[in-house]
């Protein structure tokens, strides 16, 4: 296995945590999360609350399979349940926008920032990192070179790292955004 397949699977694994914890902190995070779908109008409201669990329980099973250790069915199982569930999630998010739909993003928690156009770029960026994983995974072969422990680490913490950036992007947005009406 490479280490940008181990990266890349680092990287899935921390956004897909950080989203799972999010709406399992608590029932009021959950509701919040059922909430924003359905503030996004993009599912009739008998299905909000069973999409909200799919999904939670989707991203559980991601961070599972992606961190199993040596590749393998079950990596590239999760890195493929994760590009499935991206681009269900970027598609959902592009009928929001379209629509005019400012509802907050709830994707890792409590936002502010309704969905735009950082939320489809993030989405569909990790929706190819995602498919590129699947992809590493699945032609995986043993008679691949060998992987160091300190090169497996640094792709590790540098997969953890940039995940959980992706996952305060909206805050970082924010922090670099022109003052508007500020003295």
């Amino acid at each position: 296995m490479s280490y940008l397949a181990i990266g890349i699977r680092c990287v899935i694994g921390a956004v897909f945590l950080a989203a799972f914890l999010s709406k399992v902190r608590g029932i009021p995070a959950f509701r919040a999360f059922a909430a924003s779908l359905h503030g996004m109008r993009v599912l009739p409201p008998r299905l909000v609350t069973p999409a909200a669990v799919l999904v939670t329980a989707g991203e559980a099973v991601v961070c599972v399979l992606v961190a199993t250790p040596f590749g393998g069915v079950a990596a590239a199982a999760g890195c493929a349940t994760a590009t499935a569930m991206l681009l269900t999630f970027t598609v959902g998010v592009a009928l929001a926008v379209r629509r005019g739909v400012r509802q907050p993003c709830r994707c890792f928690g409590a936002s502010s920032t309704p969905l735009g156009a950082s939320h489809l770029a993030r989405n569909t960026a990790l929706t190819f990192l995602a498919g590129a994983g699947t992809l590493m995974t699945t032609a995986a072969t043993p008679a691949a070179r060998p992987v160091h422990v300190g090169g497996a680490m640094t792709a590790a913490a540098a997969g953890l790292l940039l995940g959980l950036l992706i996952t305060v992007l909206d805050d970082v947005i924010a922090l670099f955004a022109p003052a508007v009406g500020r003295h």
